[in-house]
């Protein structure tokens, strides 16, 4: 399956999808697109590029997210991205912060959609890989529908454009912190979905503000393909029946979250004992939430915060995290609420207009 044609992802979130989040996330879905935080053009050509590119190869299918704004920058991170086998690689034309803004590029490349198809022009003849953009519903006050429209058949003059995942949100560049451009611009996900029924050659996938997979169930009636963002985070075993749903992939059972612990154990030795710079911390950091709802999470929680950063911290202090948490009472409730998304699946659907 081509990445383009995968109906579900997990959103590129800075400070959050690094290789030890998505190598948590491949354990709980074999078949979600993962995604990298957004890496810079220039930092590609100029920084530590093993720091910046290097993944496990488990993780595959992976997008490279790019920042940048510079056709030539653009492709040459393109030919790297080819180089350290990465499946996809796409442009950032959705991040509204302030570094963002004053690198020109991010959201406000939405406002200078001749310059965006400049840029994919140049990467799509740098690389074989799919080239794709991630963008806003809007920025500032160019925020109508049309205005949409016209970035979008813009950039499909470049030709090679093979996804446009649309943030439902607009952007205010001027008075809103990126938090806030999450929450307070209202979601417009009928113009996401109008613009796949006008434009249905285009891959059209949605994002904003959708945290269960009922609600991406329901809008895959109306688009290609559903980007789950913060949800995705806070809640990382919302993943654990994606497959089965989304993918239909019944043949092997979600693992549950005792076994994505113990299945993530040897990664945790690999990488310790490989990179003297990787510590539990920025490894089981990801790990925090993966209880979340359960009996006893706080105690997961504290257990784990308070010891991963301590010199000397190794897989040990997991394996006694979980020694506190009742597997069987998180193993029944996990069922009963299997059963009731799977009962709600059967329901007539919500509406998200």
């Amino acid at each position: 399956m081509n990445t383009w044609e995968i109906p579900l992802s997990v959103a590129p979130m800075m400070q959050r999808t690094d290789r030890h989040y998505r190598y948590m996330l491949r354990i709980i879905s074999r078949h979600t697109l993962l995604w990298t935080e957004m890496v810079t053009a220039r930092a590609m050509i100029h920084g530590d590029r093993s720091k910046l590119l290097d993944f496990d190869e488990r993780e595959h299918p992976l997008v490279l997210q790019v920042g940048g704004d510079d056709p030539g920058e653009l492709a040459t991170a393109a030919e790297l991205a080819q180089q350290w086998g990465y499946d996809e690689i796409n442009i950032n034309v959705g991040c509204p912060s302030d570094r963002v803004q004053n690198g020109n590029f991010g959201a406000c490349l939405m406002l200078r959609p001749e310059r965006v198809r400049e840029c994919v022009e140049e990467m799509t003849r740098a690389c074989t890989l799919p080239v794709t953009v991630k963008h806003r519903i809007g920025v500032d006050e160019v925020d109508a529908y049309e205005d949409m429209l016209r970035f979008v058949d813009t950039v499909v003059e470049a030709g090679g454009c093979m996804r446009f995942t649309v943030h439902a949100r607009k952007a205010w560049l001027n008075g809103l912190s990126p938090k806030d451009n999450r929450n307070i611009p209202p979601l417009r996900y009928p113009e996401v979905w109008r613009l796949k029924r006008e434009r249905p050659d285009c891959v059209v996938e949605i994002n904003g503000g959708i945290k269960t997979l009922g609600q991406a169930q329901e809008h895959l009636q109306h688009v290609d393909a559903v980007m789950i963002g913060r949800a995705a985070y806070d809640n990382p075993y919302l993943f654990a029946q994606a497959d089965a749903r989304i993918f239909g992939d019944e043949e092997s059972a979600p693992l549950t979250r005792h076994e994505i612990v113990r299945a993530i154990m040897p990664y945790v030795e690999e990488r310790l004992s490989q990179d003297p710079n990787c510590k539990l911390h920025h490894i089981s950091r990801h790990l925090i939430n993966l209880f979340a709802g359960c009996p006893q999470a706080r105690q997961w929680r504290r257990h784990v915060s308070e010891r991963h950063h301590l010199p000397g911290a190794g897989p040990q202090v997991l394996e006694d995290a979980l020694a506190l948490l009742d597997e069987a009472q998180i193993l029944q409730r996990d069922a009963e609420l299997a059963s009731e998304q799977i009962l709600q699946a059967s329901q007539p659907e919500q509406r998200l207009a």
